[in-house]
């Protein structure tokens, strides 16, 4: 599947695979796409510039700011960034996927999940809770942001769910998985993959157009890593830190922003990273997906045009990108109007992203 998004990107591009000389993977995650794959997979025999600084989640929105590095001092022309995943076809297994990915961090072997509190639903259930009591965040707005994803995931025919409808009333009547989480306010588990393209705006224009320029890149850690039971901001993300460093590398506000995606595992995340990247108050995105204003027709700050890890994929991020890119490019399926600026908010628990993309005039 990764050579598959690569070979698709790279024509996208308008180049072929002998131009690419940089690729960027995670090294954590099998299967990826990494130097020696991309010779075999595609005959390539010239040198390439290789990162394990690629992928997806955080990654997919840091990459563009380490493949800036290497173009700027002439390490490599033409950087792929790809990531890969197969946690659909491992499930019979019992292999792969995010329960087995997190129950190997020692933190969570040792203190988390013995005493029951695992997996992700259950302890992102924990803090969807505290942020109902810290700011009155109801199950309806919850459930907002689910039947808002779905409904473009239903405008997308990439997108996993694209033939499942979804309302609140069947929202509300949906059983719960781990209260407050219905098994629509989680992600889904895929197969999938996705890839793009870096190079120097010089070189874009020379290449197919349009053009979508890297404006921003920010990053933020929290000092608690993924011990959830250790972390002091229970209801906060490390995008207080990320955002705020990408809108300013930018020169932009959230005002200016005209189409979000977000790392999605569950409908709460969305709700505190539209929070923590300052596009309302803490405690408002709620009420602010229950208005309707996360759709992509609707005016407000439209999120996951595509559907998200909710209804689209779970390709952990990457496939957020590639759909902001369509969408500057005026070629997404639930194409926000005249989109010139977009912001990915990368996710991991322990880290969050920012990237600021701008179509280029």
């Amino acid at each position: 599947m990764a050579g598959e998004a690569a070979a698709a990107a790279i024509a996208d591009a308008g180049l072929t695979p002998a131009d690419i000389d940089g690729v960027m993977a995670h090294p954590a995650f099998p299967g990826q796409l990494h130097a020696d794959a991309f010779r075999a997979w595609f005959g390539s025999t010239g040198p390439l510039w290789e990162s394990p600084l690629g992928g997806g989640m955080v990654w997919a929105g840091t990459a563009p700011h380490a493949a800036a590095r290497a173009l700027a001092d002439g390490s490599a022309r033409h950087i792929l960034n790809s990531f890969a995943v197969a946690w659909a076809t491992q499930r019979s297994s019992m292999t792969g996927g995010p329960g087995q990915s997190h129950a190997q961090k020692i933190t969570k072997r040792q203190l988390e999940v013995p005493f029951g509190w695992f997996p992700q639903p259950v302890y992102f259930a924990t803090i969807a809770r505290r942020h109902m009591h810290e700011f009155g965040t109801t199950v309806e707005q919850l459930g907002s942001v689910a039947v808002t994803t779905r409904l473009h995931a239903n405008l997308t025919p990439s997108a996993v769910m694209c033939d499942r409808r979804l309302n609140l009333r069947d929202y509300l009547a949906s059983p719960p998985v781990a209260e407050p989480f219905r098994k629509e306010d989680c992600s889904l588990i895929s197969d999938g993959a996705a890839a793009y393209v870096m190079t120097t705006p010089e070189r874009a224009r020379d290449l197919r157009a349009p053009v979508v320029e890297v404006a921003g890149v920010g990053l933020g850690t929290s000092h608690a890593g993924g011990h959830w039971a250790q972390q002091p901001a229970f209801t906060t993300t490390p995008q207080v830190f990320a955002g705020p460093a990408a809108f300013a590398m930018a020169g932009i506000r959230p005002v200016d922003v005209d189409v979000l995606a977000v790392y999605d595992p569950f409908t709460i995340v969305t709700l505190m990273q539209i929070e923590d990247l300052g596009f309302c108050g803490k405690g408002e995105a709620g009420p602010l997906a229950e208005s309707g204003a996360l759709a992509h027709d609707a005016g407000g700050i439209p999120t996951n045009t595509h559907g998200g890890l909710l209804s689209h994929s779970y390709v952990l991020g990457i496939a957020h990108v590639t759909e902001l890119v369509r969408q500057l490019r005026g070629q997404a399926d639930a194409q926000v109007a005249s989109a010139e600026i977009a912001v990915y908010g990368g996710y991991t628990g322990p880290q969050a992203s920012a990237l600021v993309l701008r179509r280029a005039r």
